[in-house]
């Protein structure tokens, strides 16, 4: 039992056959390591700069730059990733003894199937648990950077500060604000209406009163190592690996926000990701999509009444189900047709004994994935998006209404 317990890690560590990439063993454990996966990443110095500049926390503090590329790569790009791990061995060397520790794996050719955000962020999130696991320290902090984000000379500690005040915390996420020095009018105007739709939509998705609402960027979250564990870790998609890691992690604990510090991600034009930020601003410039139109907030409003019928449907059977659909707006309730929510209702159904439990695993049911799918479902026919400002506006007058 003993070695059961010293050892938290092992079995998810031997699942995934996982194996040390690092060759030295940390002298003592870390408190906190930092994970920033690169690619083609030409101005990485700029963020281990900005973390080298960090006041110190009391935990140690590691950063495990993972380079890859994927193992049928360009040699031009394999070129820069191997140029860029020269570089950082050299700024690594440089720095005196002392302070935070830096490690660099890589470059690491992925398996092309899977090549992508998700097995690089992975990649050095597992390495991380490995280290944590070896002094046994499940409450190890495994931090999620990216390798074009700078960080406020505060970011360590606060951290750690959060995670001694808020033990019941699995997760958290961060604050963040996208760079905009040296882009032009229009690229700017992009990320800032980018960040207000983020801000919308997460407080939209919050006003319906599903639970877990909560901002989802790669560059602004840190877990547990127990939590990073036991959620299954991090998982390979090529993007939205972020999105998908903590939405699941909000139904094994509570996952709280960090707003005393912030990250700078950078605002750049990138292709190396189907969507996200890079992609929604290349659209945005090339007049491929309008960042100034956003879901309606009334679709937001209908999904609110769903939400607040729920305990209704505990043990409904079909026909208690049929009429329940009627009390709803007719988007929510062709949607929950289309999408056969009878069915996913029953199995929840027969795994709740009690009201309580089927009211706190109906939104492992109706989650956030299923909320964007709703989303996209009801806008091609009921609702058409509208202004974003003007969707803002709505969603603070609801909300004051009825604060």
């Amino acid at each position: 039992m003993v070695a059961l317990y010293i050892m938290f890690a092992s079995n998810y560590l031997k699942k995934n056959n996982r194996q040390a990439l690092l060759s030295s063993a940390p002298p003592e454990s870390p408190g906190i390591i930092v994970v920033i996966p690169a690619y083609r990443e030409l101005e990485i110095i700029n963020t281990l700069n900005s973390l080298n500049a960090c006041y110190l926390p009391e935990s140690r503090t590691e950063v495990i730059v993972v380079i890859n590329h994927p193992e049928n790569e360009k040699e031009e790009i394999k070129d820069i990733n191997h140029t860029t791990k020269r570089q950082l061995d050299k700024w690594i060397n440089a720095r005196p003894p002392g302070g935070i520790s830096f490690y660099v794996i890589g470059p690491v050719d992925l398996p092309q199937k899977w090549a992508g955000a998700g097995l690089a962020r992975k990649t050095g999130m597992d390495e991380a648990v490995m280290r944590f696991n070896t002094f046994s320290n499940e409450k190890g902090i495994v931090v999620s950077l990216d390798a074009d984000t700078l960080v406020e000379k505060n970011y360590l500690q606060s951290i750690e500060q959060h995670f001694r005040e808020n033990s019941e915390n699995v997760g958290v996420t961060i604050a963040f604000e996208h760079r905009t020095d040296g882009l032009s009018e229009k690229h700017r105007q992009g990320i800032l209406l980018y960040e207000k739709y983020l801000r919308y939509y997460k407080n939209a998705v919050a006003f319906t009163g599903y639970p877990y609402a909560m901002f989802t960027i790669g560059s602004a979250f840190a877990v547990t190592a127990e939590a990073y564990v036991k959620r299954g870790g991090m998982n390979r998609r090529k993007a939205g690996e972020d999105f998908y890691f903590l939405q699941n992690l909000a139904h094994i604990g509570q996952v709280g926000e960090i707003n005393s510090t912030k990250v700078w991600p950078s605002a750049r034009l990138s292709d190396r990701v189907p969507f996200g930020t890079g992609p929604a601003l290349i659209k945005w410039l090339n007049g491929t999509e309008n960042l100034n139109k956003t879901f309606h907030f009334d679709s937001f409003v209908a999904l609110k009444s769903l939400f607040k019928l729920k305990e209704l449907f505990f043990q409904s059977d079909e026909k208690n189900y049929t009429a329940l659909l009627e009390k709803l707006p007719k988007p929510v309730k062709h949607f929950l047709v289309a999408d056969n929510f009878l069915e996913q209702l029953a199995d929840l159904n027969c795994n709740c004994a009690t009201p309580s439990t089927f009211q706190s695993r109906f939104f492992q049911k109706f989650n956030a994935f299923k909320i964007l799918k709703y989303l996209n479902f009801v806008h091609q026919k009921y609702f058409q998006k509208g202004d974003l400002a003007d969707q803002v506006l709505l969603l603070e007058k609801e909300s004051s209404r009825k604060s």
